[in-house]
């Protein structure tokens, strides 16, 4: 069963198309596998198996019957991020304020999903709110590592994460405002996408925030792209996404040939031993593909990108979190009050202006990387997870402390949202001492989604990162 568990959605898709698999005994499978695992790892935040089953015959009848008519995502399980509304389901955002609010529309992801087939099986926890990078709320309890259960599975798309990672689901979405998909992705040892902004389509009104991204989450390269192709796109409700829909090529072209650049930290991160060790061992996979890679010297600041976010989420992500703990207060958990403090209107010193005045010094640093080479690698995170259960809910100081977020001195996303155009495709570059996987950040030219993405095939075909192993998948246990 547990094979079948870590399938990956291409082949499960070959296996329904010739009938060696029924989209109904993969959804047995992967249902004895929540139970075996979901109490442990906790990525859950709203279980649609019955839907998902009578969804599964109708997709059996389809390969049974009249196969040419099968969908993209025909059968193939999908969990959807719980931030993503689904009209008539609750959306809840992670807290107990809305505990009982019901959607009245469903997000043009999941929409896309369930269009192309997708069984939309499960939803996944997420923190409150989506403004923490650990997945852990007063609403749903702790989401954990599958592979060290101390540790987190990172936020804000934990859940997913963690489901990918625990074998409840092949594909999964997730949300990117700055790192959500791809420190999640580092810390649980998954595949995550970062689109290009407006590549796939959002609802108002954080579909105008440039630093807002939906995306993908899969545990393999082909399988991300696969969900990436179904969800990509201009939509009605998000007059912001971007025309025309480009699609990840498949088969990919070769990497061979390209020219990367690859930092081990963007200038005064703090990063581990091991963090920059796998990111070495990375570059050197990439060389043995025939890629030309050639270390840089970045000399980023991260006090300066910590000020530009911070101007930047203070004008909208922090107003709207300081909206509910204005309405809800001590219903609300501790880091979600901390944010909205941090983030409040004019706490960063500086106008909107002072802020994209920042966000060019940065992308004027970066840009003569991307005129000599066709993208860069460098680490996710400069340490290899988070511990599942912290001070405060996630390991911060208390609420009215107006420290700097003690996260920007080691996540390495952030630029990447002030960059947004760039596309950023993050995958595991190998493990730490504490069992848990570290991850990398390939970072494109402005809307060149392929090149990323052949990249990370070469990287995963030179050195693999387990799940088809059953001696490389999570131990589900805590790991000293």
């Amino acid at each position: 069963m547990d094979d079948l568990c870590y399938l990956p959605a291409t082949e499960a898709l070959a296996r329904f198309r010739e009938r060696s698999l029924s989209p109904v005994e993969y959804l047995q499978a992967i249902t004895a596998r929540i139970e075996e695992t979901n109490a442990l790892v906790n990525s859950i935040a709203e279980s649609l198996l019955e839907d998902a089953y009578a969804a599964a015959r109708s997709a059996a009848g389809v390969y049974a019957t009249r196969p040419d008519d099968a969908r993209p995502l025909e059968g193939l399980l999908v969990a959807a991020k719980a931030e993503q509304p689904i009209a008539g389901r609750l959306h809840t955002d992670g807290s107990l304020a809305f505990a009982d609010r019901i959607a009245d529309v469903t997000h043009p992801v999941v929409e896309r999903v369930l269009a192309a087939g997708g069984i939309v099986h499960i939803r996944t926890t997420t923190p409150e709110f989506s403004c923490a990078a650990v997945t852990h709320t007063k609403l749903w309890g702790v989401t954990r590592n599958p592979w060290n259960l101390h540790y987190s599975p990172g936020g804000s798309s934990g859940g997913s994460a963690a489901a990918l990672a625990s074998g409840i689901a092949p594909l999964a979405t997730g949300s990117d405002i700055g790192g959500s998909i791809r420190i999640p992705a580092s810390f649980a040892g998954v595949v995550g996408y970062k689109p290009p902004y407006g590549r796939v389509p959002d609802l108002p009104p954080f579909n105008l925030d440039a630093y807002c991204h939906n995306g993908p989450m899969a545990r393999t390269v082909a399988d991300c792209a696969l969900l990436q192709n179904v969800i990509v796109g201009p939509h009605p409700l998000d007059a912001a996404s971007v025309r025309p829909a480009v699609a990840i090529p498949e088969p990919l072209d070769s990497a061979e040939g390209l020219r990367v650049a690859f930092a081990v930290n963007l200038g005064d991160w703090r990063t581990e031993p091991s963090v920059e060790a796998n990111t070495r061992a990375t570059a050197e996979a990439l060389r043995d593909a025939g890629v030309t890679v050639e270390e840089v010297e970045l000399d980023l600041d991260w006090t300066v990108v910590a000020r530009a976010a911070t101007i930047h989420y203070s004008a909208i992500f922090g107003r709207s979190v300081g909206d509910m703990v204005d309405a809800y207060g001590d219903l609300l958990t501790p880091y979600a009050r901390r944010f909205a403090a941090m983030y409040a209107p004019g706490v960063a010193g500086g106008t909107l202006l002072d802020g994209l005045v920042l966000e060019a010094q940065i992308q004027e640093r970066l840009a003569p990387v991307f005129e000599r080479y066709d993208a860069l690698i460098c680490p996710t995170s400069g340490v290899p997870a988070l511990l599942a259960e912290d001070r405060e809910l996630a390991g911060l100081p208390a609420v009215d402390d107006d420290e700097t977020d003690p996260i920007f001195d080691t996540i390495m996303t952030v630029p990447f949202n002030i960059l947004s155009r760039c596309p950023v495709l993050a995958v595991p570059s190998g493990w730490a001492e504490n069992a848990v996987p570290t991850g990398v950040q390939i970072v494109g030219r402005s809307y060149d989604d392929a090149t990323v993405f052949r990249l990370g095939a070469a990287v995963e075909e030179v050195r693999p990162w387990g799940y088809r192993d059953a001696d490389h998948r999570p131990s589900l246990a805590y790991v000293s």
